[in-house]
């Protein structure tokens, strides 16, 4: 996990955070509030990739956003805050962190715009494939638990429409996917999704080097 981007100077870091980052005061508070959770505050999406998720999003006419793995809602109210005709459903396991990001998003108004199930992940995208069929949705985020991301991310490619986005975060695993000694399921699970997207022909992919790895796949 990373809440910057991985191998980049901290003086780099911070120009190009002063320079092209323009974080609100309300996710200001909830990334202060996050970092501040022991240990953990880093799980949280980095402020250059938050907002290059929303670019990417404008730039498809994204409506409707799936986002697996809600934590405190850092990275959701990216999205809802910038995007005001865009719907998320995202998801959650851990009523704690669920508290906190909805408490962020009733305070900045954008809780209306957010459907949070706290349910599994590959519940929820069979739940939206059953529901409102394949290509129904314009860009899933994906930022779950990594062992299951190769099942995440074949639904995933199902329910988005052409043209629209699958992204998949933490595809370096903190350097971890060159460390041979590496064999950590989560680890593997990344090295085979890496695998599969590349060799996936219904997508165009690209690994971009922003936090700690972002693999972008458009489906074809």
């Amino acid at each position: 996990m990373s809440d910057a981007t991985l191998g980049l100077p901290p003086a780099l870091t911070d120009w190009m955070r002063s320079m092209g980052v323009a974080e609100t005061p309300a996710l200001k508070a909830l990334r202060e509030e996050t970092m501040a959770l022991d240990g953990i505050g880093n799980w949280a999406t980095a402020l250059e990739q938050g907002q290059l998720n929303v670019l990417l999003a404008r730039m498809i006419g994204a409506r409707r956003y799936v986002e697996l793995g809600t934590f405190t809602g850092y990275g959701t109210l990216w999205i809802a805050q910038s995007l005001p005709e865009i719907r998320v459903v995202t998801c959650e396991r851990h009523e704690e962190f669920a508290a906190i990001a909805r408490r962020h998003w009733q305070k900045a108004g954008v809780d209306d715009r957010i459907d949070l199930r706290m349910r599994d992940a590959v519940d929820v995208l069979d739940d939206l494939i059953a529901q409102d069929g394949e290509g129904s949705v314009d860009m899933v985020f994906i930022d779950a638990d990594k062992q299951p991301y190769p099942e995440y991310y074949q639904r995933a490619v199902r329910l988005v429409r052409p043209g629209g986005l699958v992204l998949l975060d933490n595809a370096f695993r903190d350097g971890g996917v060159v460390d041979a000694s590496d064999t950590s399921r989560a680890t593997e699970a990344i090295r085979t999704v890496t695998r599969d997207v590349r060799d996936d022909d219904r997508v165009d992919m690209a690994i971009v080097p922003i936090a700690d790895g972002l693999i972008v796949a458009r489906k074809r």
